[in-house]
């Protein structure tokens, strides 16, 4: 074994229990007592647009039975001049179902500034690229999704339909603008 190929072996056992840590922070796909905890810390400061101002926000959205402000720290993948909210989570996490029972409507807090936003959600057969963006700008999902930004688009297709994605759209443009 070769001093490369050993320090190699070291990284990845290193990184799949960091990965398999990070997945038990979020047993069930909720965040456990830690992660709700580190979670407002992350909505307060990405909100103030102090931490990675360019690819995070925090969501706010109403609860979909108590229409109490729910707020979430977010990271945003863009492809061209769209940009997109990926549910590393899956389908059945508060944010995206009080977002579909919000009709798409929510607010998002960016770079210091709040904007009303309409989230439309993506068809499963064009999720991949967005998928493989969301991993390279939000490395902390990772561990979550099973891939790296580098694998093959057909692994992002195959896991496509257990990643809800929405479109950030202004809700006063045209469908489809």
């Amino acid at each position: 074994m070769t001093a490369a190929g050993g320090a190699r072996r070291l990284v990845d056992a290193t990184a799949e229990r960091l990965s398999a840590a990070k997945r038990a922070l979020y047993r069930d796909g909720r965040p456990g007592t830690l992660m709700r905890w580190w979670n407002r810390m992350d909505a307060v400061l990405y909100s103030a647009g102090l931490l990675a101002r360019d690819r995070t926000a925090v969501l706010d959205v109403p609860g979909r039975r108590t229409g109490r402000i729910t707020s979430v720290p977010v990271a945003i993948a863009d492809i061209g001049r769209d940009e997109y909210l990926v549910s590393m989570l899956g389908p059945r996490v508060n944010w995206v179902r009080n977002v579909e029972a919000a009709g798409g409507r929510a607010v998002l807090h960016r770079r210091g500034s709040e904007f009303g936003v309409l989230l439309e959600p993506v068809a499963v057969d064009e999720r991949a690229p967005i998928l493989r963006r969301y991993l390279a700008v939000a490395p902390g999902a990772r561990p979550h999704l099973g891939l790296k930004p580098s694998a093959p688009l057909s692994a992002f297709e195959h896991i496509a339909a257990d990643h809800p994605v929405f479109r950030i759209r202004d809700p006063a443009a045209p469908a489809g603008v």
